[in-house]
């Protein structure tokens, strides 16, 4: 991402004639601090959509010293963190330097390691998992630089470490190589654990492979891992979240005359019939419940709850409410919260916001997920600054605000187009020192691709990337498909090109949208990248990899191409 957000800088910078050394002054010397227009944008009319608006530069190089001496006001939103100490400062920069490396495309993992031999970065366990969290959507350059930092003397990755290289290798569908390591686990010894196995039954299970995710459930005391009632649960929520809660009753049944069921267990099978809209099948899974002498709880009806609120079935939703309260087990906040939000989301305002004089009557203290949710039913319907009293709210309560607090008001903020109160938002969030997600993004990211802010959405993609947020295949689509039809695409194709080197692969209909306005634009070279990229993404289907076997059909077709359009090979 951050070597797509260079090139977008370079390449305006040779399409427009600069006007003077003002911007790049300003830019290139605090650290990449918040520019003077994010933070203090005109009182009337648009500030963005100044005429130098795509006149961004991104800085070479950070002065750490300059971005300390800032006095005054409030704390500048910076890309670059400050150094604490000198050891920091050092971490920092062996840090960017590893990062620097891995931005860089690679063919292969093997390629990656021969690349960090030559540099100088000190490895440690702070090291590799930062390295993986930012990279955690990349999986080759992950894998590479965990195969590196192994061969390190002096060096030896921890569980934690192996879990988070086991997790994204499942992520990307890499199970041959995902296996390797929990072999390699396994001969160590002592390194698998159930949170191991507990990544791998839900990759297994996220890729569809259900019978897969029970197998290695089956094979975990091969690895030292105990099948008991908790393993036996996190197969059973696992099976359930991806869509197979007949295989989670299957694997129930066969268990649990080995494996003593916890109310848990029963739980769970009753959240995946309400999950799949089978309300008779959960309500026969709590009668089985009551004859293994486990009552129904707050989280059983919650269910219920939940899914008659899907349906926007409000009727039968009140009548079990009353059947909580007639057994003697009142909703909770939880409920309440699943609720109103519901109400919130079928245009039932009112209703929704008598649920919070119901919560308050009944003794139940809201947390921030309700308040949450109380802020995006107020932002939806249009009434942001109620919205924003909720925050002032909750810290009275004492409940302090969360991302997903900061997340719904910028979200809200964009939906009714006040883009600089969205983006003040990272300002606050910087302030008291919340780490904004990916979620964060996507409603901000949105907008500078409908609006054209190319500015914006460079200083944006550079935050999230100093934040180690690394973008998915959503944030990816998002920004292709929206810059495309937003007369931008020219940097959509960078983007394209970006996701598909990373590992992804578009579908067919956003290489259709993007050669379509490459056409119209007549940008013809441009055309022929994307039947390049085709290609590649093909082949990331077929073995995971952008690389391209020479010997294949499709290797001798991309040569064919590459020697037309002189593109190199990544």
């Amino acid at each position: 991402m951050l070597r797509c957000c260079r090139v977008i800088a370079s390449q305006l910078a040779m399409l427009r004639p600069h006007k003077g050394n003002r911007d790049a002054s300003r830019f290139c010397t605090a650290g990449f601090e918040l520019p003077e227009w994010f933070r203090n944008p005109k009182k009337d009319g648009d500030s963005f959509d100044e005429d130098d608006h795509d006149e961004f530069v991104l800085p070479i190089k950070s002065n750490p010293v300059e971005e300390r001496s800032h006095g005054g006001g409030s704390k500048p939103l910076s890309i670059r963190p400050e150094a604490a100490s000198h050891e920091d400062a050092e971490f920092e920069a062996d840090f960017d330097e590893a990062s620097r490396i891995l931005t860089s495309c690679f063919a292969s993992p093997e390629a990656i390691v021969i690349a960090m031999d030559c540099c100088p970065v000190r490895v440690s366990d702070r090291m590799v998992d930062k390295i993986l969290r930012r990279f955690g959507s990349d999986w080759v350059a992950a894998f590479g630089f965990f195969m590196w930092a192994g061969a390190q003397e002096g060096y030896r990755h921890s569980a934690d470490s192996y879990n988070s290289m086991v997790d994204i290798l499942g992520k990307f569908k890499q199970f041959d190589l995902m296996w390797g390591l929990i072999s390699q686990m396994d001969e160590i010894g002592g390194l698998v654990s159930l949170a191991t196995m507990t990544k791998v039954m839900r990759r297994l299970a996220g890729a569809s492979r259900w019978t897969d995710a029970i197998d290695a459930f089956n094979k975990m005391d091969q690895f030292g891992v105990v099948k008991d009632t908790t393993a036996m649960n996190v197969l059973l929520d696992t099976l359930c979240k991806e869509r197979s809660v007949k295989r989670a009753r299957g694997a129930f049944q066969e268990l649990r005359g080995s494996v003593p069921p916890d109310e848990s267990s029963f739980n769970t099978l009753v959240h995946g019939w309400c999950k799949a809209r089978m309300m008779n099948e959960a309500r026969d899974m709590m009668k089985e419940m009551e004859e293994h002498g486990f009552k129904p709880s707050v989280i059983t009806y919650t269910s219920l709850i939940e899914a008659y609120c899907m349906e926007k079935d409000f009727q039968t939703v009140y009548a079990i409410l009353n059947e909580m309260r007639s057994k003697g087990c009142p909703p909770n906040v939880i409920t309440y919260t699943i609720v109103m939000h519901a109400l919130g989301k079928a245009g039932r305002t009112q209703e929704a916001l008598d649920i919070f004089d119901k919560v308050r009557s009944d003794g139940c203290a809201p947390d921030a997920s309700f308040y949450n949710s109380l802020i995006y039913i107020l932002g939806r319907a249009g009434r942001l600054e109620d919205a924003n009293s909720v925050v002032d709210k909750m810290r009275m309560t004492g409940v302090r605000p969360t991302v997903a607090t900061f997340n719904t008001l910028i979200s809200a903020a964009c939906d009714h187009s006040q883009a600089e109160n969205a983006l003040k938002m990272l300002v606050k969030m910087e302030e008291q020192s919340c780490k904004p997600d990916i979620k964060t993004y996507t409603p901000l990211l949105k907008l500078c691709c409908k609006r054209q802010w190319i500015k914006v959405l460079r200083f944006l993609i550079c935050h999230m990337f100093r934040k180690d947020i690394t973008p998915d295949f959503s944030t990816y689509t998002l920004l292709v498909t929206w810059l495309c039809r937003n007369g931008k695409p020219a940097q959509s194709c960078l983007f394209l090109e970006e996701m598909v080197l990373k590992g992804f692969a578009p579908k067919k209909e956003t290489f259709d949208l993007v050669a379509e306005k490459l056409d119209k634009a007549n940008l013809h070279s441009g055309k022929k990248k994307i039947q390049l990229l085709t290609l590649q993404a093909a082949a990331v289907k077929h073995n995971g990899s952008p690389c391209l076997g020479k010997d294949s059909a499709a290797g001798r077709h991309y040569d064919e191409l590459s020697n037309v359009f002189g593109h190199d090979e990544p």
